[in-house]
């Protein structure tokens, strides 16, 4: 098989995971497929249990699928060693997650300035780069506050700034905003699509909230280890 073509963001083909447990071995992905083009933002819904994280990891290359192959912007990434997946995360993927993991002691602008810098930019570049993108989120006045200074939403913001700070092509939220209260949560969600579409990201966000998943391009289901379109 050859390689995506350059529109797909993200391409998952026959895709199998699972677990042992103590009861026997839990298969969590089964064949699963598909694709998410550049500018696309695709909403991954299913109950709780159904495996949807293990998707993201999957998909963001932080585990290893037991069968099947990983696309990322057109690149085949499913057997490559666990310095070149990291590079691929570095450069080309970006993550949210429910609760923001920033570091307590540093500010916002540091936190954004880190992955940057992980990545090998130069400290001012990395913080001119910061700068821009909180601003770009409403948080111009915030930058030297720490963590513990910020809202709640405020904090998610800090943390889509550091997810799109590498200026990534794809990025994987899970329940973004499912630790914010619903006002917080409307708000913060309608940032992060603005952000997604301006800078033509492709996104694949995993939330409960129908509401909010009715406001993306597509909506798949993830039912049996297995994605349903709708």
């Amino acid at each position: 098989m050859g390689e995506a073509a350059t529109d797909e963001a993200l391409r998952l083909s026959a895709l199998h995971h699972g677990y042992k447990t103590a009861a026997g071995r839990l298969d969590v992905l089964r064949g699963l497929e598909l694709t998410i083009r550049h500018g696309e933002i695709v909403a991954l819904v299913g109950p709780s249990g159904a495996g949807k994280s293990t998707l993201l990891h999957v998909a963001g290359l932080l585990e290893k699928p037991h069968k099947g192959r990983i696309f990322v912007n057109g690149r085949d990434c499913s057997r490559l060693g666990d310095d070149q997946r990291s590079a691929v995360r570095r450069r080309e993927i970006g993550f949210v997650y429910q609760f923001h993991n920033l570091l307590p002691e540093f500010s916002a602008l540091e936190n954004v300035q880190i992955p940057q810098l992980i990545a090998g930019h130069d400290k001012g570049e990395a913080a001119e780069r910061a700068a821009e993108v909180l601003g770009y989120l409403g948080l111009g006045e915030r930058l030297e506050h720490r963590p513990a200074e910020l809202s709640g939403g405020e904090q998610q913001r800090v943390a889509i700034a550091r997810a799109v700070a590498n200026g990534p092509r794809l990025l994987l939220a899970d329940e973004p905003t499912g630790n914010l209260d619903p006002k917080t949560a409307d708000k913060v969600f309608d940032i992060l699509l603005k952000l997604v579409r301006a800078s033509g990201l492709a996104g694949l966000i995993a939330t409960h909230n129908l509401e909010l998943a009715a406001r993306m391009d597509r909506r798949v289901s993830l039912e049996n280890g297995v994605l349903v379109e709708g």
